[in-house]
């Protein structure tokens, strides 16, 4: 007897691919909890205009253009344990380009004026890396040399002498963009399952002080595979992939509250922000018009756009003046924001030059709110943004 699927019944997995269009062999660590994926496959095909003696449909050609788009929204979840990173992290990865920097286990010698941090011995840090200490995510500003490095804002706790800093992995945007393959299996086993290959990220968005911290990627595939019609060859695959045996997943999603929010010329702590959002988008195209295929070839990416969406209370302090002086002038400043507070569950993302647009005054409730919409995040080459797990 066959039943309905339940829409509870779904798992995800992704892994970056080592050429565009070829699916990784999917495995338990690339596991990773979404509220949704939507996938949708469309023929590129012009109104047929030729004479039918009749006003029927005479129907389509096989071997049009395809066109796949999709949709993935995810909270911000706990690491599977021994996992190099987290199971979307192949999809912040593709949103940004880069390779992962890790780094962990720098021992602290001393720490200067809150912020320079000196080790016991050369740390391999680079500007814009982050680092991790006591629940807390930061970034480095600067490198003064192998041994002292400069926090773009001050840890909580001081770290004392013989403090050991945490394991963290960046991501930095580069010119050129990887693939990614993302699985979509259902229960039971006998249902159709689907595997989109060629996934380009044209749109990543990070939405703070929601319900739950979530993440949202928007894109295009080279095509979805099923395991209803797949032939061989597809994906570069010369069988429909099994799912990975089940282990066991952590679903710990983390509070939308509970992070920090660092801002400004000098960088303050404000703990006024009602919500916030950062969107990066990459302006993709595809080479999809070309003679002889019916799928995409590769990845176009364009110019890259990082943008802030940042709402807060009004207070009569230094502070929160100085965002307006900020705008108003056209200075900039940096962004810090930390979500999460335990290790294993952060995540941050540091912005070091914004010029932050002149806020909405949002009066519609009972306390003043400013909302400073599409502020723009600059740099010199590919070091606008930076992100991290810790």
């Amino acid at each position: 007897m066959s039943y309905y699927i339940s829409s509870n019944n779904n798992r995800f997995y992704c892994g970056l691919e080592s050429a565009y269009g070829v699916a990784p062999t999917p495995t338990s660590t690339n596991r990773f909890s979404a509220v949704k994926l939507t996938a949708r496959q469309e023929l590129d095909l012009a109104p047929r205009r030729d004479k039918t003696g009749s006003r029927t449909f005479a129907g389509t050609p096989t071997g049009a253009r395809k066109k796949t788009s999709f949709a993935i929204k995810s909270y911000m979840s706990t690491w599977i344990p021994g996992s190099p990173q987290p199971g979307y992290g192949p999809l912040v990865l593709a949103a940004l380009g880069s390779s992962l920097q890790s780094t962990g286990g720098n021992l602290v010698a001393n720490v200067i004026n809150n912020t320079q941090v000196a080790f016991s011995s050369p740390h391999g840090l680079n500007v814009n890396q982050a680092t991790s200490f006591n629940g807390e995510i930061r970034f480095v500003a600067n490198v003064v040399d192998s041994t002292n490095i400069v926090l773009n804002a001050p840890f909580s706790i001081t770290p004392t002498s013989g403090a050991q800093l945490l394991p963290t992995i960046t991501y930095y945007p580069t010119a050129a963009l990887p693939s990614v393959s993302i699985f979509d299996y259902w229960s039971p086993s006998t249902a159709l399952q689907r595997v989109l290959v060629g996934a380009a990220i044209d749109n990543m968005s990070v939405i703070v002080n929601s319900d739950y911290h979530e993440f949202h990627f928007e894109g295009f595939a080279k095509d979805v595979v099923d395991s209803s019609s797949f032939s061989s060859g597809q994906g570069g695959m010369n069988a429909f992939p099994p799912e990975p045996a089940i282990a066991d997943f952590d679903l710990n999603v983390v509070p939308g509250n509970l992070g920090q929010a660092w801002i400004g010329s000098t960088a303050q702590q404000f703990q006024t922000v009602t919500s916030a959002s950062v969107h990066i988008s990459n302006n993709l195209d595809t080479r999809v018009r070309e003679f002889g295929s019916s799928v995409p070839l590769a990845i176009c990416p364009g110019a890259r756009t990082v943008t802030l969406d940042l709402a807060l209370f009004e207070k009569d302090d230094t502070a929160t003046a100085s965002l307006y002086q900020s705008a108003r002038l056209r200075t900039p400043i940096s962004i810090m924001l930390q979500l999460g507070q335990t290790q294993g569950q952060l995540f941050g993302i540091y912005l070091k030059s914004v010029i932050p647009e002149l806020p909405e005054f949002d009066d519609s409730e009972t306390r003043l709110q400013w909302k400073f919409g599409k502020s723009r995040a600059q740099g010199t080459v590919d070091d606008e943004i930076a992100v991290a797990f810790a």
